[in-house]
């Protein structure tokens, strides 16, 4: 498994790891409704993930900004290949994350 003690960000951790893990927690993260954007394209969060969730995940992450808010890495996107990615994480006030942006990186 990957060292994701990398992640600064306790609630990002928790979600990477549900993430990796394919588990159905990765929702508890998130507020009921969240905005979500792949490479600027506005996505609906819960069909995006109904998809990946469990069939996507990262290979490695090389990098973490913004306070442990913003990963990126090589990320498995199922019948996408593998390439490059950044996640994005906007938490609120109460800790919860309204809107994940996505999208390849350099």
């Amino acid at each position: 498994m990957m060292n994701l003690s990398i992640i600064t960000n306790p609630e990002v951790r928790k979600a990477i790891e549900a993430l990796q893990s394919g588990d159905q927690n990765w929702y508890q993260y998130f507020t009921d409704n969240p905005k979500m954007t792949d490479d600027g394209h506005d996505v609906d969060f819960k069909s995006f993930f109904g998809k990946a969730l469990g069939n996507e995940k990262f290979l490695s992450i090389d990098r973490v900004e913004d306070d442990g808010k913003t990963l990126y890495g090589n990320f498995k996107a199922g019948q996408w290949g593998t390439f490059r990615v950044f996640f994005k994480f906007h938490q609120n006030a109460a800790g919860k994350f309204e809107r994940l942006d996505i999208g390849q990186a350099n």
